[in-house]
């Protein structure tokens, strides 16, 4: 039996990359949210959910899930496209 491989990376990894995010608010739905289509297309955004076990893990893009964080990055996430971002680091997100 074949055992499928999630590429992961390190959450700091992605902010040294990427820059420091900020939380991005849901203030409309997401599609008459013209500002978050244009960082969805741009790959500027990662969207944050908790995990079977109850850990934070990132996604690049927008995934509609109830309780789901938005995260817009100003450089874009696109090489970090398909990979589950781990090691979530709070102190790192912009206020």
């Amino acid at each position: 039996m074949e055992v499928l491989k999630t590429k992961t990376a390190r959450f700091v990894d992605v902010v040294e990359k990427c820059g420091r995010p900020r939380p991005y608010t849901l203030w409309q739905t997401p599609k008459k949210d013209l500002h978050l289509q244009k960082q969805i297309r741009q790959a500027h955004i990662m969207t944050l959910q908790k995990s079977a076990s109850g850990s934070d893990f990132g996604s690049v893009g927008f995934i509609e899930r109830k309780n789901a964080i938005y995260l817009e990055f100003p450089k874009s996430l696109q090489r970090f496209v398909d990979q589950r971002i781990v090691g979530i680091k709070w102190e790192l997100l912009k206020n």
